[in-house]
């Protein structure tokens, strides 16, 4: 019998996500979204206001990179979530991590982090019911020590996932079924 508990602002599990951009004077800020998704194959929705440093920068900007957060890397992505670009300028430089330029869009990827998905602006709506920020996706890439054959391997990749109501971060892993396929059996 299922018991009911408090609910919370989201829905388990949630992505960790490091969204990164310049600011102003070219230095690199990044926050923690878990509040993001695909809204299309190559669009992507951030709820996040505007009050944001980051959400400023990609307005200003025009662009953005989505990194997938990893478990080598949950102490710096937890500090990318408590600790406000408004309130700290040098916030990424303290980070220790590294970036390069995109070639594509006006943005950084950071280096250490498995994957970047580099995205234009596209617009930011702001209704009571609006999503955010929405980008599209120019490019998608991964380090090659994640793929297997070419594609992906989430247990290499180690990413993280938020659990709205403990406030734990959890490492993503162990594939358990065939998507797409396992359902067929009940046919």
């Amino acid at each position: 019998m299922k018991k009911e508990i408090k609910t919370t602002e989201a829905i388990f599990p949630m992505p960790v996500l490091l969204i990164s951009t310049f600011n102003e004077d070219g230095s690199v800020d990044v926050m923690n979204a878990a509040w993001g998704t695909m809204i299309e194959r190559d669009y992507v929705a951030l709820n996040l206001t505007e009050t944001h440093k980051t959400v400023k920068n990609i307005k200003q900007r025009k662009g953005f990179v989505v990194h997938i957060a990893d478990a080598k890397h949950v102490v710096e992505a937890d500090y990318f979530g408590v600790v406000s670009g408004n309130k700290e300028p040098n916030k990424f430089k303290k980070s220790g991590l590294t970036f390069t330029k995109s070639q594509l869009v006006d943005a950084p990827i950071i280096n250490e982090l498995p994957i970047a998905i580099e995205c234009e602006f596209i617009e930011y709506q702001d209704s009571q019911y609006g999503i955010g920020v929405v980008g599209k996706v120019v490019r998608t890439s991964v380090e090659e020590e994640n793929l297997v054959g070419g594609k992906l391997d989430i247990d290499k990749l180690e990413a993280i996932s938020f659990d709205p109501y403990t406030h734990g971060y959890y490492k993503v892993g162990t594939r358990v079924g065939e998507a797409f396929k396992d359902g067929l059996k009940i046919k």
